[in-house]
């Protein structure tokens, strides 16, 4: 790490730092992705460091970005806070950083990679493990043989991001040693937190740690939290304990410094090489790009009906018509219009997929993916949960 510091303590005065996130509803999230921000500024209190949001939370990538540039910089090393290259990583955040570089063509802006298995954020996940057991290192081979680990993924519509969560426990499995274990997801593929807790259950595990493979708190947290305690209702002979999530741990600040350090290190090789930015114009130009988040970002106006019109001109060559409706007003008719798609899951209907989550009452953006046979047939076998849908709280 030391190289990596010294590099970032090397960068010209007119060089700042931008954190892209995605956002959240919950401020928890977005109070949490801030110390990130934090914990670089002390490592590096020389450095102009900002924090910026695809959605939902403030500041938005945009207002980021202005106050990089109000403070005198010019060169930008933009990293995404995000665990995996699904589509935000991919797609999204390179997309708004287009954006802004075309109204301000002076501006150089670089991008990195994603957190990614890096060998720090295997670090930082095993930690969150071990302390879940009371452990402050890793124990004697065997120790964990009696336990089974579930880990649980976001889960997006893309399979490689989806087999990055699946490889990441093996790995930590293998490396701590548990009895066995399993992958779970908490978006747009299969198995879902519940349905695959309830079959893990069936291994014989008595001692079984759920951790959750996420940086931030919020709504996704909370409902997987919910979705242990109901099964543990029912597995009453089983102990179930819940890891916490990454949050600003050390290790996750380590990872943060590298892939931003590698930015600059590519910048200065000076190789034939396609940076990030520059695979992404490519890619845009050559159609290949399906943004999916059609930059809905945070508005400053939180009367919650949403009227904005989100005119960005996005003179990317795919006309997004921004109306964004938002109006937030629906009965549950599935047509959750959030403002942002996602891309259309050919398993939408496995039958220990999102399909389960049916009746929970659960806002998901995916749930218009659902032909309506599917709707029907888990309506009839499971009675609706009667709550506050995620989507109407405030």
């Amino acid at each position: 790490m030391k190289d990596y510091d010294q590099l970032l303590s090397q960068l010209p005065e007119n060089s700042g730092v931008l954190i892209c996130g995605h956002g959240s509803r919950a401020k928890i999230a977005e109070e949490e992705f801030s110390l990130l921000a934090k914990g670089l500024r002390q490592r590096f209190p020389q450095l102009k460091i900002e924090y910026g949001f695809l959605e939902y939370s403030a500041p938005n990538i945009h207002m980021a970005l202005d106050r990089l540039r109000e403070q005198g910089v010019e060169n930008i090393l933009a990293v995404p806070g995000m665990l995996f290259a699904a589509t935000h990583a991919k797609n999204d955040i390179p997309s708004v950083l287009t954006t802004y570089q075309q109204k301000y063509p002076t501006l150089n802006i670089e991008y990195g990679r994603e957190l990614g298995l890096h060998n720090e954020m295997l670090l930082a996940f095993q930690q969150r493990i071990l302390e879940s057991l009371g452990y402050d290192q890793i124990p004697e081979t065997g120790s964990l043989y009696d336990t089974m680990l579930v880990v649980v993924g976001r889960g997006t519509s893309v399979t490689e991001a989806n087999a990055e969560a699946a490889k990441l426990t093996r790995m930590v499995s293998e490396n701590l040693g548990f009895g066995w274990s399993e992958t779970v997801y908490s978006g747009v593929t299969y198995p879902s937190v519940g349905r695959g807790l309830e079959m893990a259950c069936k291994l014989g595990f008595k001692k079984v740690v759920v951790a959750p493979y996420f940086l931030f708190g919020g709504r996704l947290i909370d409902r997987i939290y919910a979705y242990v305690d109901s099964v543990a209702e029912q597995q009453t002979d089983v102990q179930f304990i819940k890891a916490d999530y990454l949050r600003d741990q050390s290790h996750v600040l380590n990872t943060f410094i590298t892939r931003i350090s590698e930015i600059q290190h590519q910048a200065q090789s000076h190789n034939d090489q396609l940076t990030l930015m520059e695979d992404f114009k490519r890619r845009l130009a050559a159609g290949e790009v399906d943004i999916h988040h059609h930059h809905a970002e945070f508005q400053p106006d939180h009367s919650h009906d949403h009227p904005h019109g989100h005119s960005h001109d996005h003179s990317h060559g795919h006309s997004h018509d921004h109306s964004h409706g938002h109006s937030h007003d629906h009965s549950h008719d599935h047509s959750h219009d959030h403002g942002h798609h996602h891309a259309p899951y050919k398993h939408i209907a496995h039958p220990h997929g999102p399909r389960t989550m049916i009746n929970d009452n659960i806002c998901c953006c995916f749930m218009r993916q659902f032909p309506q046979h599917v709707i029907d047939e888990e309506k009839a076998i499971k009675e609706e949960q009667d709550r506050i849908p995620t989507c109407k709280r405030r």
